[in-house]
């Protein structure tokens, strides 16, 4: 492995020292994996049994109680030999962070604990063409019987085809948000092999039908109980993804260059690993990895203040809505992250395309895989492009405008 040169605090080191182990075991056939898109259902398991899924879950509720920016840097670790696996946590961790932020009931309780234990939790909010919010076609009404129903279709659902609970976005007749939890072996529920990606292939992102399948009243919860920062939260966890891709394609480019066993007639140097130029190659696609993991690593003090005086809130009866301080403390982690997405998706699809520059064409033979770390960079940062995130930027810097008022 090849963790970033950037040191984290004590309070990480002893929470992640013994999932580390458990990385390495999971990196042993990670690339066969994923050249074969065998799903790592065995590897999800064993990031559960080693208690990550209890990592957000507080103290007082039998978790670990760990900050946000530890979920983050783990699942930079875990990307770094298998960003498929560590990209299936983005909706299992958002769920706990929505139950954990809101009123504590008995069911949020029950519900956390379990998903700790190992049940597992997937996604189901964006629609395609549309986009998770807009235009949403998914439904949600009452059962005459009690509870509610849904019906639907969802794309993009990451994580589905290893869950037990999918969320799914729906709105109700009024064009209410609703969120509802619902059970994956529900035969409604039909998750389809059909992500159609260059990249991320074995997540599980691709479609999920939803036919009038039944929901009790508790797993049925309003969109506006989820957690103010939710954005942040859900960029990040690609950021920390790609960050996890750099490294690797940085440490695979190394491994590759010093195994070239001659150079190229047009080269400086007969041994490939004195060639000043393919060196000099691998020190950009260093500091391409140091860049990106320096605008993840600033990102995440803003994110936790955020969260940090989001608890503090809730947990004195506050309504977080009208709190100043709270308003400021989201902008100033949303424009954090808005930055680092920049800085981190350019530099990391600049790392693993640049590598290829230190290697003969031997670098492309499939048995290395290095085509992999692009291809899996390029899909994440596909996601939300960066595009619209500079534009925003630039128009709180010029024109005051808050990405907070967004509609």
């Amino acid at each position: 492995m090849c963790p970033s040169e950037i040191p984290a605090d004590a309070r990480y080191e002893e929470l992640i020292a013994p999932l580390r182990p458990v990385i390495d075991r999971i990196a042993v056939d990670a690339r066969q994996r994923e050249r074969e898109e065998r799903l790592a259902t065995e590897q999800l398991g064993w990031l559960v049994d080693a208690g990550f899924a209890r990592w957000r879950t507080p103290v007082e509720w039998g978790g670990v109680g760990a900050r946000l920016s530890d979920v983050f840097r783990a699942i930079a670790e875990i990307a770094e030999v298998d960003p498929n696996l560590a990209h299936v946590w983005r909706n299992h961790f958002s769920f706990i962070e929505d139950r954990v932020h809101a009123e504590g009931s008995p069911f949020d309780r029950e519900i956390v604990d379990r998903l700790g234990g190992g049940e597992f939790v997937g996604g189901g909010w964006s629609e395609t063409p549309n986009t998770a919010g807009v235009d949403i076609t998914t439904r949600i009404s009452r059962d005459p019987d009690g509870g509610w129903r849904v019906t639907g279709r969802k794309f993009y659902s990451t994580g589905s085809v290893y869950a037990r609970w999918i969320t799914v976005l729906a709105l109700d007749e009024t064009g209410a948000r609703f969120v509802a939890l619902v059970d994956a072996r529900d035969p409604g529920v039909q998750i389809g092999d059909d992500w159609d990606g260059f990249g991320q292939r074995i997540t599980g992102s691709g479609s999920v039908a939803y036919t009038d399948v039944r929901v009790p009243d508790e797993r049925v919860l309003p969109y506006a109980t989820r957690y103010p920062y939710q954005e942040q939260y859900y960029q990040t966890v690609m950021h920390a993804i790609l960050v996890g891709i750099g490294r690797a394609a940085l440490r695979e480019g190394i491994a590759a260059l010093r195994s070239r066993a001659r150079g190229h007639h047009n080269g400086t140097a007969e041994d490939p690993t004195q060639d000043p130029e393919l060196l000099g190659t691998i020190g950009i696609v260093a500091a391409r990895v140091y860049a990106a993991d320096a605008a993840f690593t600033a990102s995440l003090g803003p994110v936790d203040a955020a969260v940090d005086r989001h608890a503090e809130l809730r947990a004195t009866g506050a309504d977080p809505s009208t709190d100043p301080v709270l308003r400021a403390a989201l902008e100033r982690s949303w424009i954090a992250v808005a930055q680092a997405q920049t800085v981190v998706t350019d530099a990391v699809l600049d790392a693993t395309t640049l590598v290829f520059d230190a290697l003969g064409s031997s670098g492309t033979f499939r048995s290395l895989g290095l085509d992999r770390h692009w291809r899996n960079a390029r899909t994440l940062a596909s996601h939300n492009p960066r595009v619209h995130k500079r534009r925003i930027v630039g128009d709180l810097l010029v024109n005051g405008a808050s990405p907070l008022d967004r509609t």
